[in-house]
This record gives C-alpha cells, structure tokens and sequence, in this order.
C-alpha cells in the first residue's frame, strides 16, 4: 500500500523523524489512499470523520502541504483546517472537482456566504497540482532530519497561539530549530523590526531595545534580516533573553548567507522558524508573508527605524490588521531612514515610543487604527505590485527564460493567473518575452 506514492512503512518512518510523537492511526491514514468508492457523499462524510484523529499520516500531509501551497494561501488553509491536511492531500492528488470539494467543506461548517467557494477551489487546485511531487517531499523531510529541524503542528501545546489569529492564512505547519523553552516563550514576546540599511543611531535604539525587552521579561521576534533585525537579535541573546527568527525561506538554508553565525546560535539559544518546507527559496513574496508571522506570534510590534517605502511597515500592516498595539520610536527630521516611522506616528497613530519601558507599556493597550493593505486585503508591496504580480516576477530570471508552467510551478500560481501578471508586469516594463519564454527586464 502507498500513500502519495510513497510505501505506508515509509511515509511513517519520515512523519515520526520530524514530529516523533505522531502515532500511528488507522482512519487517518486510509484518507490518502485513493479509492474509487470515495464517490459518494457517505464515503466523504466518513473520510472526514477520521480526520478527526491526527496521527502520522496528518503530520506527513502537513508537511507536504508546507511544500505545495505558497505562504498565506487562504484556500489552502480553508482546506486543511475544514478537511484536514491528509484528506485535503488526497483530493488534490487524486482530482477531485471543485464542487465535490466545495460540498465537503460545507458539510465541515465552511461558511460560503460568498457563494464564490467552488471558483476559488478550481483557482487553487490550478496553483497546488504543478507541485505534487512525492519525491520533493520525501527529499524536504530529509533535509530537516540532516539539520535536526522539526516540525510544529497547531494541536501542539507550544503552537504559537497568536498565529491562529491568522483564521484561514494562518500557517499549516511550521518548521523550526531552537529549544522547547525559546518556544514557550513566543506568547510573551514583543517584535522589533526595522531597516537593513540601519544607521548608528537605529542599531544603538534597537540595542537599548532588545535589552531591555529581556530584562522586564520578554522574548525578541524579528526576521533576522541585516540591520535592526540583526542588532535586536545579537542584543537579546547578549542579554541572554529570548530571542525568535522567522525565516522566508527554509530553515535548512540560513539567509541571509552573512549572518549565518547568528543563526546559529539563535538556533542553539533560542528559535528559528519558517512555514516553508526545507530546501525552499527565500523570494520577495514569501518575505512579505514572513512578515504576518512576525506580526501574528507577538503581543506587539516596534518599528525602530524605518524608510518611507520600507517592507518593515508590511510588519505593520499586519500587526495593525490583527488589532496588535504598534509602536514606532521617531528618529532626526533630516533623516530619510527614520521617515516611515514618522509617517506612522503622524498618519496611522502608530504609539511614539523612546525607551524599552514605553514598548512594554504597549502591551494591553489596545489596537492602532492603521490601513496599509493593497487592493487584495494584504499589506501592500512598496512597488504597488499585485501580490499576483510580485510571486510571479520572484519566480523571474534575469538571464534565463522561462515558460508559463514553470513560472506557474515555481510561483504557486495557476498558468492563467501567471499569464495576466505578466501582461501587466510587461505593460510596466518589468519583464520581457524572449522566443523561449520569459524574463525580468531589470
């Protein structure tokens, strides 16, 4: 018997190497292997009622699902939250239409008021299918077993509540490398983020900052980006607090490359973590949905220094989205690296805060009125890009042309929606069409 292609014995072997306490379960594993019977509406109902038990096979379709849906995909999530991942795996790998799927899930208590559910499980079922591949998930969870990387699930007790925030874009899974105390320690955590291009005067507040987070008793989230990111980390760990990284890529493969070392020890002392399946890429989108995580695991986020169109007010967006208090510390007029923390106290009510006293004093407070979405509901890019526009020019060479399924595959999107962003992104000059298939213009 095979599950996704894979021997039964196999797929248990992989689930139990990142998630050890999976156990076996009988009814949850048979929901991935494809029958013919499964037609009907008694069998989906019975199907969905075995999801009810998590085993091996739930944490091995998790991490699939990790590897198949890009970050953030709403669809996705409506999926495996309403059917559960494995029997949500074998609807996608065994092609089951939308309405039967659409059906399934009204059945689970999916609210369809929209009336718009079976055209948004085509479009997704178009984005998930390029990227079934049984190997690529088998070779991922061998990747985290090499770097000892495990994967987290929301029925775990440190599942980092504040990420259910996040309803149906809350990721499926996450993987991560730490300690179980740096884990335990995310519900009581303030995030600090900020530019790359930091000045002395940002690293030094992002120093005072972190530091005194750790002594009144808080964990430090940031991205690990260079910059404040790095300061807030290196400070916290200097102070021996607690301090979280959420990656936009792998856990496997540390970006970026320069601050390998402290990764490492952010690894050893404390957690790092990522929604994406190991052996993935870090790209502008997946950087933008990184952001949500930070913003969703912590009780509140501090902007300490930050351009007028820097992605740190995607933070944000995000924390002001999820009702998160949100701080900004202001920095000399005459400075261009401090104008997004101005804009953000001066047009978003964004809290000025000065001292890691004040940013504690955020917790509780209540929310920020602040509305930095784009058109499609998510905190907008700096380039006034589509979040349709933005997967797609990531998955854009500069030298190599690529073809519409690659593109597709690569993207997470389905060939249609790719060949619209590109008609746009071509209109702006962005990319350009060579006899072989596309590329990034600049």
């Amino acid at each position: 018997m095979t599950i996704f292609g894979l021997p039964e014995q196999r797929v248990r072997a992989l689930a139990e190497t990142v998630h050890g306490d999976a156990g076996t379960n009988a009814g949850t594993g048979s929901a991935l292997h494809g029958s013919a019977g499964h037609d009907s509406a008694a069998r989906d109902t019975e199907a969905l009622n075995s999801e009810a038990d998590d085993g091996w096979a739930e944490v091995f379709a998790r991490a699939a699902w990790t590897g198949i849906a890009e970050p953030g995909d709403g669809i996705a999530g409506l999926v495996v939250g309403g059917l559960g991942a494995s029997l949500g795996l074998t609807a996608v790998v065994e092609g089951w239409a939308p309405a039967r799927l659409a059906a399934l899930l009204r059945e689970s208590g999916v609210d369809d008021s929209d009336d718009e559910l079976g055209t948004s499980l085509e479009q997704g079922l178009f984005r998930w299918r390029p990227r079934l591949n049984s190997a690529d998930v088998e070779r991922s969870l061998q990747l985290a077993a090499r770097v000892g990387a495990r994967l987290l699930l929301p029925r775990d007790e440190l599942w980092p509540v504040g990420l259910n925030d996040l309803g149906a874009h809350a990721p499926v899974a996450l993987w991560w490398r730490g300690t179980w105390a740096a884990l335990a320690r995310l519900p009581h955590s303030i995030a600090l983020v900020g530019a790359r291009a930091a000045t002395g005067y940002g690293e030094h507040v992002a120093m005072e900052a972190a530091a005194g987070l750790v002594d009144r008793g808080f964990a430090v989230v940031s991205g690990a980006a260079y910059g404040i990111d790095g300061m807030a980390h290196r400070a916290a760990l200097a102070s021996e607090g607690i301090t979280a990284a959420f990656l936009a890529g792998g856990v496997d493969r540390f970006y970026p490359s320069g601050h390998d070392a402290l990764l490492t020890r952010i690894a050893a002392d404390g957690v790092v973590l990522s929604e994406l399946t190991c052996g993935s890429a870090p790209t502008k989108w997946r950087f933008l949905q990184r952001n949500r995580l930070i913003a969703a695991s912590s009780l509140a986020t501090v902007v300490l220094e930050a351009g007028w169109r820097s992605g740190s007010l995607n933070t944000a967006g995000h924390a002001a989205a999820l009702g998160r208090p949100l701080g900004a510390v202001p920095g000399p007029v005459s400075s261009p690296t401090s104008a997004g923390c101005h804009r953000l106290i001066r047009e978003f009510d964004a809290v000025c805060v000065t001292t890691a006293a004040e940013m504690a004093e955020l917790v509780g407070e209540g929310s920020v009125p602040l509305d930095l979405t784009g058109p499609d509901g998510v905190p907008g890019d700096s380039d006034g890009r589509t979040s349709d526009q933005v997967r797609v020019f990531d998955a854009l060479s500069g030298r190599s042309p690529r073809g519409l399924p690659d593109i597709a595959r690569r993207a997470g999107l389905s060939v249609t929606a790719v060949r619209a962003a590109l008609g746009a992104l071509d209109v702006d000059g962005a990319v350009g069409e060579r006899e072989t298939g596309w590329v990034r213009a600049h």
